[in-house]
């Protein structure tokens, strides 16, 4: 099955959230952090949001920052995934 976002949606896949801190002390499910790093999965066209003309900055493939508590968690496949507004990506890092 395929995911494509509609108008400024970006699909996410979540980088894995520590398991053990820089010390090797072993975190409990409930401790670990939401991680903020993302890989795009796939890219909405873009167009008119709004009221405004969007045009997309992101592609597939790219890595990502993204706002700690943004979007909506969907699991398709026994994957999950996060579909996230291009404006809560904070920054692509190369």
């Amino acid at each position: 099955m395929n995911i494509k976002p509609l108008g400024d949606r970006v699909v996410t896949k979540m980088a894995e959230a520590e398991e053990t801190t820089q010390s090797g002390i072993i975190l409990a499910g409930s401790a670990k952090e939401k991680p903020q790093f993302a890989e795009v999965i796939a890219v909405g066209p873009g167009g008119v949001v709004d009221g405004k003309e969007v045009k997309m900055e992101l592609k597939a493939g790219d890595k990502v920052i993204m706002s700690k508590y943004a979007g909506t968690e969907v699991k398709l496949d026994g994957e999950e995934y996060v579909i996230i507004s291009q404006k809560d990506v904070l920054a692509i890092v190369d």
